[in-house]
């Protein structure tokens, strides 16, 4: 094999394994391209159903509007007060009117004690003898419009149709304590009856912040002020 030949014949094959490169390369650029992070995706989008936007909205906006202050305001506490005095005139104004004035206090002991999730010690004005407290909500409804024969004493506070009722926090500077969700109150509450009559009352409230964010009485205890003369 003569020089020439054999020059010729290694330029062949160099030209060969460049062909076989080339060929090599330009297949794996057509090829689609998966990175791993990709094909983990592609398995997760075909093993696992995605989560649908608009429940995940829903879910969120359930959660934050169920989050309430633990803390009890002051302005809650009187809130919560005044909410006790327009239920009495309430239910005395839909007596007087022929209304079913017995379901208006059941929703008013509802809203404002803690009868139906909690324990409650009521000790109402003129309750006496063994009904004198009114741990259950019949005993409470009872001494608020009477008719319960289990309490034969009652014959309906709320029922005296009082014009106007309202409070004052009076036993210190502002009558109020607030302890987490707990408040108490002590002062007075003045009754004024359709003849213009007032009655004063001793009282003292105890309410509690429920799990809806409600402040709800657990304590309420009524006295009339004493009078030595009497």
């Amino acid at each position: 094999m003569g020089p020439l030949f054999k020059s010729i014949f290694a330029l062949a094959a160099i030209l060969s394994i460049v062909v076989g490169v080339f060929s090599i390369g330009t297949a794996a650029a057509a090829a689609p391209q998966t990175s791993v992070g990709t094909q983990s995706q592609s398995n997760t989008n075909s093993t696992a159903p995605q989560p649908n936007s608009k429940a995940a909205a829903l879910t969120s906006v359930k959660v934050a509007s169920q989050k309430t202050s633990a803390t009890i305001t002051e302005a809650e506490v009187n809130a919560a007060q005044q909410a006790w005095c327009d239920a009495l005139v309430k239910i005395g104004k839909v007596h007087a009117q022929g209304g079913d004035y017995k379901a208006v206090a059941n929703q008013a002991i509802t809203d404002l004690y803690d009868y139906d999730s909690g324990k409650v010690f009521f000790k109402p004005t003129l309750a006496h003898g063994p009904n004198t407290f009114r741990p259950t909500k019949a005993g409470a409804l009872s001494y608020f419009v009477g008719g319960n024969p289990a309490f034969p004493e009652d014959t309906g506070f709320a029922l005296k149709h009082w014009a106007l009722v309202r409070y004052d926090n009076n036993a210190a500077e502002n009558g109020i304590q607030i302890h987490g969700n707990i408040a108490i109150t002590m002062g007075n509450v003045y009754l004024t009856n359709d003849k213009g009559e007032q009655v004063v009352v001793d009282k003292t409230f105890a309410f509690r912040k429920c799990p809806d964010g409600k402040l709800r009485l657990i304590v309420h205890k009524s006295a009339l002020p004493f009078d030595p003369a009497k």
